[in-house]
């Protein structure tokens, strides 16, 4: 499971003309899913993005959660973070899960972070989407577990 996690000072997702989830200050969490996860790892991935200190304290530094903020979650399911483009011009997905098995771990991600007490907002699964977001800093942090459960990338 990969999640490009962007700190934001606002963002909002868009279908169809229609704005389906808005947020304020917090995180902007793009979530891909491929064959080998578990609900085990959208949990612990869901922790990790809650509790990762990239918010600054009153020294400037990273030392604060969203959690500690009381950041807001805009969680967007996007199966191309396991697109490879290492070789040829287009890039292979076959990493990706299908939705029958992406979909519910993309649920079970979400759900872990509303646990948390985050407000927290979605897309829409498999929609076709139009992101904005005020990217603050830019602070951009790529976290990975694969379906060994062994975290990379963090």
């Amino acid at each position: 499971m990969r999640a490009v996690i962007q700190r934001v000072s606002e963002a909002s997702v868009d279908i169809d003309g229609q704005t389906v989830g808005r947020i304020g200050r917090g995180l902007l969490i793009l979530l891909g899913v491929c064959h080998q996860d578990t609900a085990a790892d959208a949990q612990w991935l869901a922790d990790k993005c809650a509790n990762l200190r990239i918010f600054t304290d009153e020294e400037g530094k990273f030392n604060l959660s969203a959690l500690q903020v009381a950041g807001e979650i805009l969680v967007i399911s996007q199966f191309t973070l396991y697109g490879d483009a290492r070789k040829g011009r287009r890039p292979d997905f076959t990493e990706a899960a299908p939705p029958a098995v992406s979909e519910p771990l993309y649920e079970e991600f979400v759900r872990a972070i509303r646990l948390t007490g985050l407000k927290t907002e979605t897309g829409r699964f498999g929609a076709m989407m139009q992101v904005r977001l005020v990217n603050d800093g830019p602070v951009t942090i790529i976290a990975e577990r694969g379906g060994d459960g062994k975290a990379v990338g963090v």
